[in-house]
């Protein structure tokens, strides 16, 4: 299964290179005809929602808006895909960084919590502790 970077995803959501776009909009097309997924590693979905709200101006409500679709699109197939739906929800819910939350779904999937932070926003997720 072929995998996706962060400019390509970027190029996707935002059409601010038309010819860039054309060639992800082909990628995507050729994936579904050959009934492959894009696989998209959670580094790029964090990088992602970075990329999105920094260079972008993209607001919380959008990059949600947008990370929710993405996770739902069938020619995308994300790594931890459940940890990412869970952070985020706590994104949607509380006032922490997604990249926070990613890091407490994370750790909770694998059965090590409490994330130990010195982050009194990330603390406030459940499965992190302030230290």
């Amino acid at each position: 299964m072929p995998a996706v970077d962060t400019n390509l995803l970027v190029r996707y959501v935002v059409r601010d290179d038309e010819a860039q776009l054309l060639m992800v909009q082909d990628l995507v097309r050729d994936c579904i005809r050959l009934q492959q997924s894009l696989y998209v590693p959670v580094t790029v979905a964090l990088e992602l929602e970075w990329v999105l709200r920094s260079s972008f101006g993209y607001d919380k409500n959008t990059v949600m808006g947008v990370l929710s679709d993405l996770l739902s699109a069938a020619e995308l197939r994300f790594e931890s895909e459940r940890a990412l739906e869970v952070a985020l929800h706590q994104f949607r819910n509380g006032r922490a960084e997604f990249a926070d939350c990613v890091h407490v779904a994370l750790a909770m999937q694998a059965g090590e919590a409490p994330l130990w932070t010195f982050d009194k926003a990330a603390a406030k997720i459940s499965g992190a502790r302030l230290l």
